[in-house]
C-alpha cells in the first residue's frame, strides 16, 4: 500500500441512469476528502453529468465488458496499469466480476465487489476466492440472498447502504400544492423487473377517477417501447410523459409530488431515496430492500408488488390528502438525512478499504 493515500480502482461497466452508476459517481467525487485516491474504469462514460467529470478520475475502455473481444480490451487495461497498479480494485457491480477478479489476478492486488441487487438466477456469480476480500451488500436483503447463493463467511459481506445527497432537498417546489396539477411519477431504468406497466395500469385508473393528473417516466431502457404502447391502448398516452434522454435524474424527480417504485424485485433503491432527499411522499411495493427505508404510512406508503388496484388506491389516498402526503414526505427526508446520506457512505466504504488493505500489506511487502 502507499505510504500516504491508497490508490483504489473503481471497476465499472457501461454508465446508466440507474443506482448503481450514481454510487460509483459519489465515490469517486468524495473519496478523496476521505484519504482515498479514486480512479474510475469503465467502458461507457456518456451518462455522467458533463459538469461532475472534471471531479471523477476516469479512464474508458470501451467493449471490455462484452463477451468475444472483450478480453483483448482487458489485456489493454492490465498493460496500462502495469506500472502503477492500485493497491486496491472495487468491482462496481456482479455484471463485471469475472472481468474485475481476471484483473485482479493479473495484476496481483486483492478486490473488494459491491452487490447492489440481487443476482438472476439463471447467472453464476463468480468469485476469486483468494483475492476477493470483502462483498458490500447494499442492504440486508441483498446480503441475505447472496448468503443464500454463494459459499461465503459471514463477515465477508458487509452491508454499506448506498447514499445520497440531501443537500438536493432545496431545489424542489412543495408537495401538491395548490394551483398546479399534480404529476406522479417514475425514474430509473425501464426494465422488466421494475413492474412498471403496473404503474400504466394503476395510471388508467386513477385517470378513470376524471381527476387532473399527470404521469411521468423518466430513464431509458428496453422496456420503453412496450410502455409507450401499453400507454396508448389505454388510451392514457396524453397524461403519461416519457423522458428517455437524461443525464441526470434530478430535474425529473424535483417536478413529482408523488414517486412510485412498483418493483417486482428491488435491492435498495437508489433512486428513490434521491425521491426522498428531495422531500417526496414514495409509494413502494413491499420487496427486498424497500423495507429498510419505507415504513408503512410513516415514512411511504407500501403496496404488493404487481398489485395495480392497491397501487392507484395509494396514489388517489396521497392526491386527496396534500398534509398526509407532506408528513410521509418530510418523515422520508428525515430518514433519509439521519441514515442515507452519502458521507456516511464514503465514510464507511474508506474505512472497509483500510481494512482490506490493512490486512494486504504482508502480502505486499512480500512483493
Amino acid at each position: 500500500m502507499s505510504d500516504t493515500e491508497p490508490h483504489v480502482l473503481l471497476f465499472a461497466g457501461a454508465f446508466e441512469l440507474r443506482g448503481s452508476s450514481a454510487y460509483t459517481v459519489r465515490l469517486a467525487e468524495r473519496l478523496q476528502s476521505h484519504g482515498v485516491q479514486a480512479e474510475i474504469i469503465c467502458s461507457d462514460a456518456r451518462r455522467i453529468e458533463s459538469e461532475r467529470l472534471p471531479r471523477c478520475p476516469l479512464r474508458v475502455y470501451p467493449h471490455f465488458d462484452f463477451p468475444l473481444w472483450g478480453r483483448a480490451v482487458l489485456g489493454t487495461i492490465r498493460r496500462d496499469l502495469a506500472a502503477a497498479p492500485p493497491d486496491l480494485i472495487h468491482v462496481q457491480s456482479w455484471k463485471v466480476a469475472a472481468q474485475g477478479a481476471w484483473l485482479a489476478e493479473k495484476l496481483d492486488r486483492p478486490y473488494m465487489l459491491t452487490v447492489h441487487d440481487y443476482v438472476p438466477g439463471e447467472q453464476r456469480l463468480r468469485l476469486d476466492p483468494h483475492r476477493c476480500r470483502r462483498i458490500i451488500a447494499v442492504s440486508d436483503a441483498v446480503r441475505a440472498e447472496l448468503l443464500g447463493r454463494v459459499p461465503l463467511a459471514d463477515e465477508q459481506v458487509r452491508v454499506i447502504h448506498s447514499g445520497v445527497d440531501p443537500a438536493v432537498a432545496a431545489e424542489t417546489l412543495p408537495v401538491l400544492e395548490p394551483g398546479h396539477i399534480p404529476v406522479v411519477g417514475t425514474a430509473g431504468p425501464l426494465e422488466a423487473v421494475k413492474g412498471l406497466p403496473y404503474l400504466l395500469l394503476a395510471a388508467h385508473q386513477v385517470l378513470q377517477t376524471h381527476r387532473d393528473v399527470e404521469f411521468l417516466v423518466a430513464g431509458a431502457g428496453p422496456e420503453e417501447a412496450s410502455l409507450r404502447r401499453l400507454a396508448r391502448e389505454l388510451k392514457i398516452a396524453d397524461n403519461v410523459t416519457f423522458a428517455p434522454n437524461l443525464q441526470d435524474l434530478t430535474p425529473s424527480l424535483a417536478a413529482m409530488d408523488i414517486f412510485c417504485l412498483p418493483s417486482l424485485r428491488q435491492g435498495l433503491g437508489t433512486i428513490m431515496l434521491q425521491a426522498m432527499a428531495l422531500g417526496k411522499p414514495v409509494i413502494a411495493t413491499g420487496v427486498g430492500g424497500v423495507y429498510s427505508v419505507v415504513r408503512h404510512e410513516e415514512t411511504g406508503l407500501v403496496v404488493q408488488p404487481s398489485n395495480a388496484e392497491e397501487l392507484a388506491e395509494r396514489i388517489v389516498s396521497l392526491l386527496d390528502d396534500p398534509l398526509k402526503a407532506r408528513s410521509i414526505a418530510a418523515a422520508g427526508q428525515r430518514l433519509v438525512r439521519e441514515r442515507f446520506g452519502v458521507e456516511k457512505m464514503v465514510e464507511r466504504t474508506a474505512a472497509l478499504y483500510r481494512e482490506v488493505l490493512a490486512e494486504s500489506e504482508p502480502a505486499i511487502a512480500a512483493r
